[in-house]
């Protein structure tokens, strides 16, 4: 029987600090000002969202032996498929698996703010993926203190190049995710809550090599709506 992995639990005793610039560059706003009433309605929906939501993360580090075009996780009958993912993780020896999510409590806000006013939604929406990938940065900052004296790769999720994204629950499995934070994967492999991240990080003792990212790597590049108006989505940024 093979050994389960070392689960490590991340609940930070504040909600995530959401970035105003962020929020504005989903919605659009490129390198425009919001006006004074859209600035206002923000600041409703962070306190709104700050009150409700439960952000929780779960992760583990395990030891992998990368191929040409799969990441084989020792310890365990989780395999990364892809050449993609297979190139991200070239130079690590061990890789980071984190789940994170805001709760259900925070769909639940959204499709409230929906139902009350389009605009309302939007922006409660958009306040809470800044949240979510706030709330990633900050369990990475956590384990990146835990594990001092190593080198780690940017974040990189199923569903990205061509790691697939039907890797979903056995990749929540793995982490006991379903019991541990409450995160769950549908039959299409849609995070359940909505509000959700799932990213795998590499880490090694040297490092890390430059390996193509970003939005020449991406399968959605020539539909992009943030390329479309000169902008990146949160994944180029971090690759950058």
């Amino acid at each position: 029987m093979k050994k389960q992995p070392t689960l490590s639990v991340y609940e930070p005793p504040l909600p995530p600090v959401i970035n105003p610039a962020e929020v504005f560059r989903y919605l659009g706003y490129g390198t425009n000002q919001p006006d004074q009433a859209s600035y206002t309605l923000f600041k409703r929906c962070v306190e709104e969202l700050s009150a409700c939501v439960r952000p929780k993360c779960v992760y583990t580090v395990i030891p992998i032996t990368v191929m040409n075009d799969y990441v084989k996780l020792q310890g365990c009958d989780l395999v990364f498929q892809g050449h993609d993912i297979a190139a991200h993780l070239k130079y690590s020896s061990h890789v980071v698996m984190l789940a994170a999510t805001l709760s259900g409590h925070a769909d639940r806000l959204i499709r409230q703010a929906q139902a009350s006013d389009l605009s309302f939604g939007l922006v409660m929406d958009s306040c809470a993926t800044a949240a979510v990938e706030q709330l990633c940065d900050d369990a990475v900052t956590t384990i990146k203190r835990q594990l001092s004296d190593c080198y780690f790769t940017t974040r990189y999720s199923p569903g990205y190049g061509d790691f697939p994204i039907q890797i979903q629950r056995d990749f929540l499995k793995t982490l006991d995710a379903p019991r541990k934070i409450g995160l769950c994967a549908n039959d299409s492999s849609i995070l359940t809550p909505r509000k959700s991240v799932t990213a795998v990080i590499g880490v090694g003792n040297k490092p890390t090599q430059s390996v193509s990212e970003g939005c020449a790597e991406c399968l959605l590049r020539n539909s992009c709506s943030f390329r479309k108006r000169g902008d990146t989505c949160e994944f180029s940024r971090i690759a950058e």
